[in-house]
């Protein structure tokens, strides 16, 4: 069995076990997905089966749309709720404008470092293993685009927001840094990944759905997925909200 998968990851379950659900479901041993999503988050797994498996580089590259909540009166370890939640002193609550002119900052080709609490190697081990044994984890800034970055809902402390990404962003450290830049906290506590490329969360298969369908179903061919991406321009920029949609 040949072709791409477009799952829909659920929470609960890390992007390895999920793929090898796929496996289980499909017999087709040989596997890999093109980004990972944390356990909590949920959206676009994009499963590559047999020799489909040589598109994942070409599918990591595909810009990645988010949906994402986050508290900007709290923190964490790993800058989301998988680890427990820090209050942060907060002098003035920002406002709407401010949040969305922090917002406009961080599009473009930034610099951003990565979690210590991520699947990043450090010398062979994930950083967040040497987290976890107590280690100071200092991990160097890489340079990432954010093709836009759009507030959906502000409600202090809670702001809703969505973006369009490249390969290699992490949405907790951009929560991380949009906080600084507004002197809050910064913990993100839902995520979705909307879509990957031209493959949405719409036309995305569970894997309860999976379980009983024929694989012409839900299997995308190796031709045809490689005509979808045979160009990897951002999405289309949402409309910016207006001020009737930010509240404080």
């Amino acid at each position: 069995m040949d072709g791409l998968i477009n799952l829909f990851k659920p929470v609960g379950l890390s992007s390895a076990q999920s793929v090898y659900r796929v496996r289980r479901i499909t017999g087709q041993r040989k596997s890999g997905h093109a980004g990972t999503l944390d356990p909590a988050a949920d959206g676009v797994l994009l499963v590559c089966l047999g020799r489909a498996t040589k598109l994942v580089e070409r599918l990591m590259d595909q810009p990645k749309v988010y949906r994402a909540t986050a508290r900007l009166d709290v923190t964490s370890e790993s800058f989301d709720s998988d680890r427990p939640l820090l209050p942060v002193p907060v002098k003035a609550f920002p406002s709407g404008e401010e949040v969305r002119a922090a917002a406009a900052a961080f599009e473009g080709q930034i610099q951003q470092v990565p979690p210590a609490v991520s699947a990043l190697k450090v010398s062979g081990v994930p950083a967040y293993e040497l987290a976890r044994r107590g280690k100071t984890v200092e991990l160097k800034a890489r340079t990432v685009c954010v093709y836009w970055l759009v507030v959906r809902h502000y409600d202090w402390p809670v702001l809703s927001f969505e973006m369009a990404c490249g390969r290699g962003t992490y949405v907790r450290a951009l929560i991380r840094d949009w906080g600084v830049r507004l002197g809050v906290g910064g913990c993100l506590t839902s995520l979705t990944r909307v879509a990957v490329g031209p493959f949405h969360h719409a036309n995305s298969w569970t894997l309860e759905r999976l379980e009983p369908a024929h694989a012409s179903d839900y299997l995308l061919g190796i031709d045809e997925a490689r005509a979808m991406t045979a160009t990897s321009a951002p999405p289309a920029r949402p409309r910016t909200v207006s001020d009737d949609d930010v509240m404080f």
